[in-house]
């Protein structure tokens, strides 16, 4: 697929557009570093009026941004209004907060004066998914820029619209020319780029193997990357458990941006002695779930991004049914209608060996496990390769500790979804990623931590 605006729920070509030339993307090179050069010389009081005036830009004209999100990717309207809402918020985050997370750290030594500063290294890549077409960047480029890096953001081909509304939106709030630029490239283009000299680090939000690939080129020319992948989040259910309000939570969880979320909770695992009823109540809030047009107020499934993955998911789905897997609701895509629409599905009493053991299911699909205790709980939940959130429900006061402790995840939540919040950091261990963005930690990730000594 080229880069285009293709309406996943009609599979309607909107707008096609060409790669950037080689020369197009050298001239934005040049134009990055000479930005850079001028710009992290500017004080942080003038880049923070910048950013909270981005804020008012997105707020401003959030359901507009957010209608471009729904076409582009399929995300129910509301979903996406309250996405442009969440970006102001980061950026008014890092406004506030930015002098106080890079003022210098004073050090008691030898030294008449030793300190730690920071620093910007210069023009930052950002390879950014299409799942959340504006948050994603927004929580890179808000600390980024106030950190005075300057950012080249490569989107997801078939976001390209979303892509180049955020560089409008950085260019109307005040921001030098060439301090946030998009490119808009192919896969295949973002190697010559990381390994561009004026490139001095690089972020990736995606798959394993993009990320493999981004940090492999970067490697090369060492340089930095932080990357944050796949995901198959446990969600644990205890006896002790407020099944209600766990059932309730566990369907937006699953079903979080049509179910295309790295954090959403796909691993229902549940012990025995609750196992029937809470099946019972996620089964009836997943039947009154209402799939269709991601335009309408009243929709909550959406269509999912492109057709290839709704057919990556279906294969998943299949594969575990015709291993012996059970259906409890949904299990095929919707043929009925144009788009790519797959109903919420729950499958359960798996053999071992099927997807469900090691993949990430990127879609309204949930997986439901039955386990007899904690320990048989917390050692399936640790037993995938990813680790990057992590929900339980218990109001066993005992039992928090041990869940906080031995769960392998870079976020664990206690009777709650996992979300990301400007105030936290956010990020996986495993093959979920590494480095952090978000909060003090999302902040230092790209800016060099000088030590100073004075005598």
């Amino acid at each position: 697929m080229g880069i285009a605006t293709v309406n996943p729920a009609t599979g309607e070509t909107i707008k096609t557009f060409e790669p950037e030339s080689p020369s197009s993307i050298a001239t934005k090179l040049a134009i990055a570093q000479e930005a850079f050069e001028q710009y992290c010389q500017t004080s942080m009081e003038q880049r923070a009026e910048w950013l909270n005036a981005a804020a008012e830009i997105v707020e401003r004209d959030r359901v507009k941004f957010g209608e471009l999100m729904t076409t582009e990717m399929g995300k129910p309207l509301k979903s996406a209004i309250a996405e442009a809402q969440k970006c102001a918020l980061v950026c008014r985050y890092y406004a506030e907060h930015a002098a106080e997370f890079l003022a210098d750290v004073p050090a008691s030594t030898d030294a008449t004066q030793s300190f730690v500063r920071y620093q910007p290294l210069g023009v930052i890549l950002a390879v950014m998914p299409w799942n959340f077409p504006f948050w994603q960047v927004f929580r890179f480029a808000a600390p980024a820029l106030m950190a005075g890096n300057v950012g080249l953001l490569k989107h997801a081909s078939n976001v390209p619209q979303c892509a180049l509304a955020i560089e409008q939106i950085f260019a109307e709030a005040g921001f030098p020319e060439g301090v946030f630029q998009t490119l808009l490239i192919g896969a295949d283009q973002v190697e010559p780029v990381i390994q561009d000299p004026r490139v001095k680090a690089a972020t990736l939000t995606g798959s394993e193997l993009a990320g493999a690939a981004l940090a492999a080129a970067a490697g090369t020319q060492i340089k930095k990357t932080v990357l944050e992948l796949g995901g198959s989040d446990p969600f644990i259910v205890l006896e002790s458990a407020d099944l209600e309000a766990a059932a309730t939570t566990g369907v937006t969880a699953r079903m979080l941006n049509n179910g295309q979320s790295c954090i959403a909770a796909k691993r229902f695992i549940v012990v025995d002695a609750v196992a029937d009823e809470f099946q019972q109540r996620l089964l009836e809030k997943f039947q009154a779930l209402k799939v269709g047009d991601p335009m309408a107020e009243d929709t909550d499934i959406g269509p999912l991004a492109t057709p290839g993955i709704l057919r990556d998911l279906d294969q998943q789905v299949q594969a575990c049914i015709e291993q012996g897997a059970k259906v409890l609701i949904g299990g095929h895509p919707l043929s009925d209608r144009a788009g790519n629409f797959y109903p919420p599905t729950i499958l359960t009493d798996f053999p071992s060996g099927t997807p469900a053991d090691n993949e990430e299911f990127f879609g309204p699909v949930a997986l439901l496990f039955r386990v007899p205790d904690i320990d048989a709980a917390i050692k399936l939940a640790n037993s995938t390769v990813f680790g990057l959130g992590a929900s339980a429900w218990t109001t066993n006061e005992e039992q928090i500790p041990r869940l906080i402790d031995e769960l392998e995840a870079g976020a664990v939540f206690i009777n709650g979804l996992v979300k990301s919040d400007p105030r936290l950091p956010f990020g996986g261990i495993k093959r979920s990623g590494y480095g952090r963005e978000l909060s003090i930690q999302g902040i230092h990730e790209f800016v060099n931590i000088k030590t100073v000594w004075v005598k």
